[in-house]
């Protein structure tokens, strides 16, 4: 199922019924600032078992996932001051956060470092769907089977349509993976350059 929602306003009422989707254990196809991505409720098992095997994803790479803001981001993590610094500074924006997981994290997630990997993406309908679901939101990149990003609604309902629950299209986005940076006890490193400004680390 398809539904569009504007990207500057989302509608409230859409937004819910997404939500609805995702309470009731649902896989859904969502716009961030970067790229499509694919996810459910960050508690639901099943979902985020549905995902690795829609994805056909290693089980030994672990998912990052969408969170509210820093204040919610600090109930999944540890967060230091220079981590804060850093993320007050960059966050809402395209990075993707490695930080020390907390235990509320689920396991299923989780390589065996206890790391964990969060957003808070600079697109209206992506923090409508968080703050309305009041907990946080997988978020795998949408690919086709040649792991090119996918940036096309119509394209991804033609290859995930019947495989997810619901698809919202929030129009053609310039896919480009999020900047990835490490924020560690032992230090930050940038473990992958991509649509967010690293400069300020080098």
């Amino acid at each position: 199922m398809m539904i569009a929602i504007n990207n500057q306003n989302p509608q409230l009422r859409l937004v819910r019924r997404v939500v609805e989707t995702l309470r009731e254990g649902g896989i859904v196809i969502y716009p961030t600032d970067t790229v499509y991505g694919m996810g459910c409720d960050l508690f639901n098992k099943k979902g985020i078992d549905r995902i690795y095997e829609i994805q056909r994803r290693d089980r030994k790479k672990p998912l990052s996932f969408v969170c509210a803001d820093l204040k919610d981001i600090s109930r999944y993590a540890k967060v230091t001051d220079d981590a804060y610094k850093i993320m007050r500074r960059l966050l809402p924006g395209p990075y993707t956060f490695v930080l020390e997981a907390s235990r509320l994290v689920p396991k299923t997630i989780l390589p065996k470092r206890q790391t964990t990997g969060i957003r808070v993406p600079d697109n209206n309908i992506c923090q409508a769907l968080v703050a309305e679901l009041g907990s946080p939101i997988i978020s795998a990149s949408v690919k086709d089977e040649n792991g090119e990003l996918l940036s096309d609604p119509r394209m991804i309902e033609e290859l995930f349509g019947r495989r997810v629950d619901m698809i919202i299209d929030g129009g053609i986005i310039a896919a480009r993976p999020s900047s990835v940076i490490s924020i560690l006890d032992e230090g930050t490193e940038i473990l992958r350059e991509g649509k967010g400004d690293v400069s300020a680390f080098l």
